[in-house]
């Protein structure tokens, strides 16, 4: 059997969503209010949320009368995210790199840096080569992702964060590219260690990605607010694609 990648055991653990409680979903549901006014989709548009997580956001964009599909890796999230579903909000286990048959939509969202995770970023080619594959002609990508540069250049080596009782030890450090992030505990008297793996991804190596399969980045964002992308100074890398 082969072993499991970092996200696939990560994802499905209780203490991931422990360690994120502070997330602000707020803030999220407030980035989307905001990406929707700017695409201004038709009703009856479809939307696929790639690498949904729970299905929070899926849910989001579902309530202006949208029809969505959550999709992730985590058999765990989509357990809990099943419980949102209506006749046009449905979810399933899906890997990003797969293509999906029978399917096809206006809009995909990849949300809250769920990209570059894989060893290979031979994957991220096919992640989108996947998306092409099922996106309806005019439609668009939304990739939300970490700017790379801003992380890299300003990253905290060590801190200990106390979540629910429980104190999580926190590492990071960059190799050959790749953002590391060792977190190791203790609870009920069990030790438990996970990582995150996350490729330092700048807009300029994302942009070989798109043009590789066949998309064009039309617009950049840096940040929720949707203000100009600033290598530098932005948090985010808010990229908008079409097909070329």
């Amino acid at each position: 059997m082969l072993e499991k990648q970092w996200f696939e055991t990560w994802f499905d653990s209780p203490y991931y969503h422990t360690l994120y409680d502070h997330r602000d979903f707020a803030e999220a549901d407030k980035f989307i209010n905001k990406i929707l006014s700017y695409l201004s989709p038709k009703l009856g548009s479809t939307f696929l949320d790639l690498a949904c997580g729970a299905g929070r956001h899926s849910k989001y964009i579902n309530s202006f009368g949208y029809d969505v599909i959550g999709v992730d890796l985590s058999p765990k999230s989509i357990e809990t995210a099943k419980a949102l579903s209506n006749s046009k909000l449905n979810f399933f286990v899906h890997d990003m790199r797969e293509k999906l048959t029978n399917k096809s939509f206006n809009y995909v969202f990849n949300l809250f840096t769920s990209f570059g995770y894989f060893e290979s970023q031979d994957d991220n080619l096919k992640v989108l080569t996947s998306i092409k594959s099922y996106l309806e002609p005019q439609g668009k990508v939304i990739i939300d992702f970490m700017n790379a540069t801003k992380v890299v250049n300003n990253l905290v080596a060590s801190e200990t964060v106390i979540k629910q009782g429980i104190t999580f030890s926190i590492e990071r450090e960059v190799i050959k590219d790749i953002i590391n992030k060792r977190i190791s505990f203790a609870d009920q008297g069990k030790k438990f260690y996970f990582e995150e793996r996350v490729q330092a991804l700048n807009l300029k190596k994302i942009t070989k990605f798109c043009n590789k399969a066949g998309f064009s980045i039309v617009k950049v964002f840096g940040n929720y607010e949707l203000d100009e992308f600033n290598e530098d100074q932005s948090d985010r890398l808010i990229m908008v694609l079409e097909e070329k």
